[in-house]
């Protein structure tokens, strides 16, 4: 097997998309050599504990309306053409990610990660649901048959917040300064939301040297 990381942050919508890519190319070769861990950045890391309104944070970033609206129009190219579902509308408010990083990391523990990252996309772009708020991250962490009680108490101390931050942090240090970015076998990164044909591609060429190695 292959170790696959993946450094993301669930409101990036590159992320979402490099998944469902990602997934495409998985579920033509159920038997892919991947075993994949998901791990912490945070796009926005200065992001208010409660979050932004959306509208606000994107005006801000993007210089006003019309420089978000061009900033976001090869998203919606790119997820029209991957099948990614974004309802950009439903998205009213900019979370701060930390807490959504910490589910994901204690997910991983229970063998969940990769359903409450899915759970998180679809709640983030599809739902419009504040991902940052500890309610809806507990009724994440129960759809994905997690205990909620724990993790709400959890989420109500720092477990494991500074571990994040310290990854975050350590993912910079090593270059990474967008997201997605996909790390093949701990050698080789892969930045971006890349096509199913090129993970098509990488399969097949970790796959024949699997074989070569028997």
């Amino acid at each position: 097997m292959v170790k696959l990381d993946i450094i993301s942050d669930p409101i990036c919508p590159w992320c979402y998309i490099g998944k469902t890519n990602l997934d495409k190319a998985l579920a033509e070769v159920p038997d892919h050599p991947f075993v994949i861990e998901w791990h912490p950045f945070q796009l926005n890391p200065d992001m208010p504990a409660g979050g932004m309104d959306r509208r606000t944070y994107l005006e801000a970033k993007f210089g006003g309306k019309e420089g978000a609206v061009k900033a976001y129009a090869p998203v919606v190219e790119h997820a029209e053409k991957s099948g990614a579902l974004i309802n950009f509308e439903a998205i009213q408010r900019t979370p701060n990610t930390v807490d959504a990083h910490r589910l994901i990391h204690w997910a991983g523990i229970e063998q969940r990660q990769i359903l409450v990252v899915d759970l998180l996309f679809k709640a983030y772009f599809v739902e419009g649901r504040d991902i940052g708020d500890h309610e809806v991250l507990a009724d994440i962490a129960d759809t994905a048959e997690m205990d909620a009680a724990t993790v709400t108490r959890l989420l109500a101390s720092d477990a494991d917040l500074e571990d994040i931050r310290k990854r975050d942090a350590h993912s910079r240090e090593m270059g990474v300064n967008s997201v997605p970015t996909f790390v093949v076998a701990q050698q080789h990164a892969v930045p971006g939301a890349q096509p199913p044909e090129m993970w098509a591609r990488v399969i097949a060429d970790i796959q024949t040297q699997l074989d070569a190695a028997e």
